[in-house]
């Protein structure tokens, strides 16, 4: 029989991407994996006849049960609740390139916190794991067709929030470059050009820091904000480039301090909408991460 510790660790990627895209937190999504270690050491396995799918349906009931405790905690929460940003290597595959780019995305975790925890659960399981409805059933603890329903009902509720625009990775990436240096020189024209007139800026503070309690709209009034940011700190600010959730993102630091994460989207030639992470809280990896000696 294969070690079950073995089969434990083999599957944990999948694990773990299922308990973050349903919770938005790398710290919860490693809780919940931990959890569901624990109950698969503790299992009569030799009652398990697909270890994957037991696995599965644990960590994804799990996720449900914490993302059920964290919709009433984020009732409360001061302003918008954006996901903790998530360091992310190079993909080395074009199956990799989109799932991290689009299924992983900060836009995209955003967009999915409008689901219940059940139809989030049945949404990833079908549409970004590719699990079949049995599976998703299994999951859930529902029928199949309750689950082709919810999993229905959720698409057709994120329909319209879905982004307009597939944009290449090169393009994003010289767009952050370009954007990057214009912010690092302080070229409120060079912003402003670069930003559709119609963009939009959504901050999470997180009631620690502060920052916008509805969105900031116009590129414009977007450009002024971070031309007084250059103003008030001036060669305090430092621009690096990160891969982000799986795609190319800015992260800002004040006097060598990381203040925020900014993850961008795009049409191809303009800035749409940026989604700005300044909670010190969920900074505190990725500010680890680019610690210097």
């Amino acid at each position: 029989m294969t070690d079950p510790t073995l089969i434990f660790h083999r599957l944990r990627p999948r694990l773990q991407g299922i308990a973050y895209r349903m919770l938005g937190s790398v710290a919860e999504a490693e809780d919940v994996v931990q959890d569901a270690w624990l109950r698969w050491h503790e299992a009569a396995r030799d009652a398990i006849d697909n270890a994957e799918a037991w696995l599965v349906t644990i960590t994804t009931r799990i996720a449900i049960d914490r993302l059920r405790a964290a919709k009433v905690q984020r009732e409360h929460y001061v302003g918008y609740w954006l996901p903790e940003p998530m360091l992310t290597d190079a993909p080395t595959t074009p199956e990799q390139t989109r799932e991290l780019s689009e299924d992983v995305s900060v836009a995209f975790l955003f967009m999915l916190e409008r689901l219940a925890p059940e139809a989030r659960a049945a949404f990833l399981l079908r549409e970004v794991f590719d699990a079949d409805y049995g599976e998703v059933a299994l999951a859930l603890g529902k029928s199949e067709a309750a689950c082709r329903q919810i999993v229905h009902r959720a698409k057709a509720q994120l329909r319209e929030e879905r982004p307009r625009f597939a944009v290449p990775r090169d393009t994003h990436h010289q767009l952050m470059r370009g954007f990057a240096e214009a912010l690092s020189r302080g070229d409120f024209a060079a912003m402003n050009g670069m930003l559709a007139e119609n963009a939009e800026l959504i901050g999470d503070g997180g009631g620690i820091v502060p920052s916008f309690g509805v969105p900031l709209l116009g590129g414009r009034r977007i450009a002024q904000l971070f031309y007084a940011t250059h103003r008030r700190f001036g060669a305090g600010v430092h621009i690096e480039l990160a891969r982000v959730n799986g795609d190319w993102s800015l992260l800002r630091f004040i006097d060598g301090v990381l203040e925020s994460a900014q993850a961008y989207e795009t049409d191809g030639e303009r800035i749409t909408r940026i989604h700005v992470q300044r909670n010190p809280e969920k900074l505190a990896r990725l500010a680890a991460a680019f610690q210097r000696p």
